[in-house]
């Protein structure tokens, strides 16, 4: 007891002891890539302990490592590795495969952090992320009207007014007059009243798992601290303090976003209901409450559109302010009004009947007018912001937030179309009773195959260009070994790996080809339904035989794509959620779209990068601060850019005792081309000035990792030369089995990655000299007797 009294005494307020004088323990802080992995495979050790963290995410070490600071004379050979695992924030439990119906909202906000780098241009920044938000409540609105849609016109409008329909679906026949005759419920203003309770428990899940998902993921606050000169400029905005804490705009955007849709299920009972009234009159009460929520309805619709149009996300700051009273009265007012909507459909209506269609093309039309309007001014902005700061490297030319927008409302408008092309088969059958979904939805339907021809000539022009890339690089491959015995097979397996790795730079092209045919054809879908106001077939029956059947053709093919489409994407769910390995797919596809915080829209799937980072920074700047060691963060692929954020986020003095190595890493050639304004040339050039060294590994077979890039002597200073891959060409005395084409995995089993995280410590000592540039002598042996022909920079071949 007086030992461990004695031994507190001496040791700090974590309970590490202070050796100022004495040796310092090396730390190795490993952050794996997309798919996750677990802590065993990441340490070579199949005995492992957690140092902190939760079944949420954590850090690891090898259980002989448990208490290394203790006995720092033991480690001084090699730094003690750890582990951060984060995997389960993406593709833990089953319920999160459920998170792939929410992939449009996802896109879209992908599309708010695309914008080009802008300097000294704040209202064109504010603009562009105005309209993204815009395009994204126009998104939340498209899926609560085809809820409505399908629960109010299909089911209990079509459905329920058609009597052979209804004797199909008994669950219906309570709702309908020619099943349970003058019913109660049987009115068609009741029975809208009762399907309305579908899209509005829709709206109210769809907030739940928002709420939820922030209060399980993104609830972590970074570290605090002051903001410092560097935070305004803008090379890139993830170091400022704010940056990955967004919990007053998120719940703003909630808040509007649950409003919009509840004012959409009521503007889907009333709009019918107002329009029977004025046909046919009846008693004071009707006509009077019926104007008064419509007007009522669109003044609540204007403030929520207020909310999301005055609030962006605050980064300078660590904003810790609820405005907990808009929170909570937006969506309440909401509710009341959609609650005085089903009173008012309620009211008895003698001699109305259901009809043919609700009036569903014009809501559907306009939206789809307001997301087409809002990308081309999202491109306008984007374009005058790129060519103020050209990047030769960014995608599309700064370009590809718009493009990507798009591509959220097309992805958007396939499931809404889909569902209700799906939905109105399952009801009608083969009876051809109903009507079906509104003109505009079978317009688009007829636009499928057409652009799923423009996507295989793309997929045949891309694997043409493929097999030339493979028949250069067997020259290349032949070169590089020269004077080792030939093998054919084993060459074209190399140049081909490569040549597909090359695929991911083709990916700017693929994106502007798919953006452009689905908008042109999106107009023409949209100007064919205006102008026809009939299906795509009726439209045709006038012209000849031949595009009359072509008509047809496309429209009936293109509505089973449409619903074949929407099956799939739940049928994949489903399986994800039952299985690990599909959800493990899913996951990797979380890794990259869910890094960004939800800045565009609330009922995207959780941002795991804002539990993820402040859990790196919170470990780097507590150890340093600590023990006074070295410090390298190793991060592989997808880790690579969280290890980035978190030396962003770390204060200068702290920044500068950290050194970073990346391998298989994207932030050049995904995140610097599509994310220009956050990752571009400026932003990696100062990440590389303030962290004490950087050392990037990449091979050419690697289909995600890549160089850096920096400019100048930058570049070569942190972007070692490629790596060998595979290790040997043929059988050697080291590898006598055919070594494997690694491409994105198994980084560490190169010796080179050994070699630069020995030099990344030297380089990190205080008696070292700092990373000589071109030209200048080469830097003496460190203390350890490392530096060899290669001096301190590092640079060598693999």
């Amino acid at each position: 007891m007086e030992r461990a009294q004695e031994r507190a005494a001496k040791d700090g307020p974590d309970g590490l002891a202070a050796r100022p004088g004495g040796p310092r323990t090396d730390l190795e802080l490993l952050v794996h890539g997309v798919g996750g992995t677990t802590p065993e495979e990441m340490l070579g050790d199949p005995r492992t302990v957690r140092i902190t963290g939760d079944d949420t995410a954590a850090v690891f070490r090898r259980a002989a490592d448990a208490d290394a600071e203790s006995a720092p004379d033991d480690h001084r050979d090699a730094p003690v590795p750890e582990a951060y695992v984060w995997c389960n924030l993406t593709s833990g439990n089953g319920a999160r495969a459920l998170w792939l119906l929410l992939l449009p909202f996802m896109v879209v906000n992908l599309a708010h952090w695309m914008r080009p780098a802008a300097r000294g241009r704040k209202r064109a920044v504010r603009l562009y992320g105005l309209l993204v938000r815009l395009a994204g409540l126009t998104l939340t609105v498209l899926l609560v009207a085809a809820a409505c849609e399908v629960a109010l016109d299909l089911a209990a409008w079509q459905c329920a007014g058609t009597g052979a329909c209804a004797r199909h679906h008994s669950w219906l026949g309570f709702l309908s007059p020619a099943v349970s005759g003058d019913g109660w419920w049987s009115r068609p203003g009741r029975r809208l009243a009762v399907a309305a309770l579908v899209p509005t428990a829709l709206t109210g899940l769809l907030w739940y798992l928002s709420h939820r998902t922030w209060a399980a993921y993104e609830s972590e606050k970074p570290m605090t601290r002051d903001p410092g000169p560097d935070d305004h400029d803008d090379r890139t905005s993830l170091g400022r303090p704010g940056f990955w804490y967004g919990r007053r705009p998120v719940a703003r955007l909630r808040a509007a976003h649950t409003t919009a849709g509840l004012l959409t299920v009521a503007a889907a009972v009333m709009t019918p209901v107002l329009g029977f009234d004025r046909r046919a009159g009846g008693s004071a009460a009707p006509e009077i409450l019926g104007p008064l929520l419509a007007a009522a309805t669109a003044l609540w619709a204007a403030v929520a559109v207020g909310v999301i149009c005055r609030r962006g996300r605050s980064e300078n700051r660590l904003d810790q302010e609820l405005d907990e009273h808009l929170v909570r009265r937006l969506p309440l007012g909401a509710l009341a009004l959609l609650a005085l909507t089903l009173v008012y459909a309620l009211w008895p209506r003698p001699g109305w009947h259901s009809t043919g269609r609700l009036p569903g093309d014009t809501a559907f039309g306009g939206i789809a007018l307001a997301q087409g309007v809002l990308v081309i001014a999202l491109g306008v902005v984007a374009h005058d912001l790129h060519r103020r700061h050209p990047d030769p490297r960014a995608a599309l030319r700064g370009l590809g937030g718009p493009a990507v927008a798009l591509l959220a409302c097309a992805l958007g408008g396939v499931m809404s179309g889909g569902v209700a092309q799906r939905v109105a088969d399952w009801l009608d059958g083969t009876g051809g009773s109903l009507t079906g979904p509104p003109v505009l939805l079978t317009w688009q339907a007829l636009v499928i195959p057409p652009l799923l021809l423009a996507v295989l000539a793309l997929a045949a022009v891309l694997t043409w260009l493929t097999w030339r890339r493979s028949r250069a690089e067997r020259r290349t491959v032949e070169h590089g070994h020269r004077g080792e015995p030939e093998d054919t097979a084993r060459t074209r397996r190399i140049a081909r790996t490569r040549a597909m790795a090359a695929l991911t730079d083709r990916a700017p092209l693929v994106v502007a080809v798919v953006s452009a045919a689905t908008f042109l054809l999106g107009a023409g879908a949209l100007a064919g339904a205006q102008v026809s106001e009939r299906t795509p077939g009726e439209a045709a029956r006038r012209a000849n035989a031949v595009v009359q059947g072509a008509a047809e053709t496309a429209q009936a093919l293109g509505s089973w794509l449409v619903g074949l489409g929407f099956i799939l994407f739940v049928t994949w769910g489903r399986r994800a959620y039952k299985d690990a390995s599909a959800r493990r797919t899913i996951g990797i596809l979380w890794d990259v779209g869910t890094f960004w915080p939800r800045a565009a829209h609330p009922f995207a799937p959780p941002c795991y990068a804002e539990r993820a980072v402040p859990d790196l920074t919170w470990r780097m700047a507590t150890w340093t601060r600590r023990t006074g060691g070295r410090v390298v963060i190793s991060g592989h692929s997808q880790g690579s850019v969280l290890a980035a954020a978190a030396a962003w986020q770390l204060e200068p003095s702290v920044r500068k005792k950290v050194a970073l190595l990346t391998y298989g890493s994207p932030l050049e050639r995904l995140y610097g081309r599509w994310f220009p304004a956050h990752f571009g040339p400026p932003a990696l050039s100062s990440l590389h000035r303030e962290v004490a060294c950087w050392r990037n590994l990449y091979r050419l077979t690697d289909p995600i990792g890549g160089p850096v890039r920096l400019p100048g002597d930058c570049g070569p200073e942190v972007d070692r030369e490629p790596l060998h891959d595979p290790l040997a060409y043929g059988r050697t005395a080291l590898h006598p089995l055919p070594a494997p084409i690694l491409g994105h995995s198994d980084y560490q089993a190169d010796p080179a990655f050994a070699e630069e995280r020995a030099l990344l410590l030297a380089r990190l000592r205080p008696d070292v000299p700092g990373p000589r540039h071109r030209g200048e002598p080469p830097a003496g042996p460190d203390p350890d007797g490392e530096a060899g022909s290669q001096g301190s920079s590092g640079r060598s071949s693999a």
